[in-house]
């Protein structure tokens, strides 16, 4: 617990941390409730959002959408942050000279990038959930909560999400040593090889097959088969996505194995570690 509390500590200080949690706010109320409203108001015709959507009886729902568009590149640069900062400060030295091993140091920190990542999604939810009581006030639209159930379960989804992306995170910062070149390997992947590959599913046969696979992909089918607009507006806004979808059991197992590989493959490529 001491070692946890020391990396919550590191984690907490850290300027990256504060500013990728201002950065993931604004993010979250600009695709889902700043821009929906906008085209609300200002918008005509099929160019024009649904208000249902921007409710609070859609907190969830609404918020989940954005989660596997660019919740898991923030979530990515955190798990990276987390652990490759070490590398260029050299502050590894002297935590292995201190005595704890390399497993017991990278358990602590992901013990620590886990329970910030509940701080995150907590966060995303609160300021949501300011943002749609506000529209729903000016929209003269009365205001029904989601049950604690559902609130529950999309705060647990949201969470599963980005810990998946962190691991990614994790690993790719234990594998390069450093901050820098994982974070533009995990960004090139996540905006790039996922992004363009899922595009192109529809156009060929074969990709669809492969695109099933692949971490937003399934994300983007969790928080489908929870209820959220992503399925339903495709082709609409940048929290669009083009499918394939997979079912709900799916989509928690990938995501699951991927978590646990990325993890193993940490904890081994973390033997190299010189003290």
């Amino acid at each position: 617990m001491s070692s946890v509390a020391a990396e919550l500590l590191v984690l907490r200080k850290r300027a990256s941390t504060r500013i990728l949690l201002g950065v993931w706010v604004v993010l979250g109320l600009l695709f889902a409730y700043l821009l929906p409203y906008l085209t609300y108001t200002g918008g005509a015709g099929a160019l024009r959002s649904p208000l249902e959507l921007m409710l609070p009886n859609r907190l969830a729902d609404n918020l989940l959408g954005g989660y596997p568009f660019f919740g898991g590149v923030l979530a990515l640069m955190l798990g990276v942050l987390a652990v490759g900062s070490d590398y260029g400060w050299d502050t590894l030295k002297t935590v292995f000279i201190q005595r704890p091993g390399r497993t017991r140091v990278l358990g602590a920190k992901l013990a620590a990038l886990a329970v910030v990542l509940v701080l995150f999604v907590v966060a995303s939810f609160l300021s949501g959930a300011v943002a749609t009581y506000l529209i729903a006030g000016a929209e003269d639209a009365a205001v029904h909560w989601p049950s604690a159930l559902e609130l529950v379960g999309g705060v647990a989804a949201g969470w599963f999400i980005l810990a998946t992306w962190a691991s990614l995170g994790v690993l790719l910062a234990v594998a390069s040593r450093g901050t820098g070149l994982a974070i533009g390997l995990g960004i090139l992947y996540a905006l790039v090889i996922e992004g363009l590959l899922s595009a192109l599913a529809s156009q060929v046969n074969w990709l669809e097959a492969l695109v099933e696979y692949f971490l937003r992909a399934n994300a983007y089918s969790l928080v489908s088969a929870l209820g959220s607009p992503t399925a339903t507006l495709q082709d609409n806004g940048p929290g669009s996505f083009f499918g394939p979808f997979v079912g709900a059991g799916q989509a928690i197992l990938v995501m699951s194995l991927y978590a646990v590989c990325f993890l193993v493959l940490s904890a081994a490529l973390r033997r190299r570690d010189v003290a």
